[in-house]
């Protein structure tokens, strides 16, 4: 049987996510993108970057072509990719977040297995968030636990093949022969995301990643941009789309946000679209249409114009 739009769209979502987090764990290994502190030397897609500025120390160029060469190599790659990044965001939202980061990623994997341990999505949910067929299993709080300090460790030693040639740390780390420095870095960074992945990952999606905040500004600012869309005309149908649990799409949401509300609520949204997906399912099995769509453009300004009326009455 064909899988509806929504589970493919997830899909595939899943897949650009794993693609994502590998690169983001291969990088420095691959020279992709990372900056040698021993010899303060960017790396960039295989190949040295640099500004020019040691040619004009040893007086190979010009004031003005050091100038140039700083622009074009230093200045404008980086305004090009905060702008195109902001495009994105300012037409689609937290896009980034829910399709790519690996921090986000973690996130939902972590959520997953907090709730085969404990049925809640975070240590600080009040109440249960219900799923079909799962009820919460103490014997996954080691499987949790074990997998925040891998996870952990892992985004601190990758850290550090970011700043550090990575074949000497892993090398050093092989043959225990770290030094101090490196030492202090991997405990204390294995520490610090240790607890976040355990205790904060979802406060630090929403309050504490500058990537997500300056995203959700852009895509404020924009009346066209791509919203999560409400009928609620059939709002009695959300009653009984998931009985007795509740509310699918609100179950669904891994930033703990309610879908069916209006766009200045949603300002932590990462458009996963798990959402509609959960929507999708629960009103098709009881043969409805889903009342979640995204909606942009004219449709999304249409959809922000009625929510303000409707706030009006």
């Amino acid at each position: 049987m064909a899988l509806p739009a929504t589970a493919q769209l997830q899909r595939r979502r899943r897949w650009f996510q794993a693609v994502f987090f590998a690169v983001f764990l291969l990088a420095p290994a691959l020279n992709l993108l990372r900056f040698d502190l021993t010899e303060a030397q960017l790396w960039v897609l295989g190949f040295r970057w640099s500004l020019g500025i040691e040619a004009f120390i040893r007086g190979e160029a010009s004031a003005m072509q050091t100038a140039w060469s700083i622009v074009w190599r230093g200045i404008l790659p980086v305004l090009t990719l905060v702008v195109g990044f902001l495009a994105v965001a300012y037409h689609f939202g937290r896009l980034y977040c829910g399709w790519l980061c690996p921090h986000f990623s973690l996130v939902e994997t972590l959520n997953d297995l907090l709730h085969r341990a404990t049925g809640k999505l975070s240590v600080w949910d009040k109440s249960p968030t219900p799923r079909p067929g799962r009820s919460a299993d103490k014997r996954w709080w080691p499987v949790f636990l074990v997998a925040c300090l891998v996870f952990g460790f892992a985004w601190a030693i990758t850290l550090l093949t970011y700043l550090l040639p990575p074949a000497m740390i892993w090398g050093n780390l092989v043959n225990g022969t770290l030094t101090p420095n490196q030492t202090r870095f991997l405990v204390v960074g294995t520490l610090v995301f240790t607890l976040e992945f355990t205790l904060a990952r979802h406060l630090f999606c929403r309050y504490g990643c500058a990537v997500g905040l300056f995203q959700s500004l852009a895509w404020m600012a924009n009346p066209k941009g791509m919203v999560v869309s409400f009928t609620r005309e059939r709002a009695r149908e959300c009653k009984t789309c998931d009985a007795p649990r509740g509310s699918a799409c609100d179950n669904a949401c891994p930033m703990r946000l309610n879908p069916r509300n209006i766009k200045r609520m949603m300002f932590a949204c990462v458009q996963c679209g798990q959402c509609l997906a959960a929507c999708d399912t629960t009103q098709t099995d009881q043969g409805r249409t889903p009342t979640l769509e995204w909606k942009v453009g004219l449709d999304a300004v249409r959809e922000t114009m009625r929510q303000r009326r409707e706030e009006q009455r």
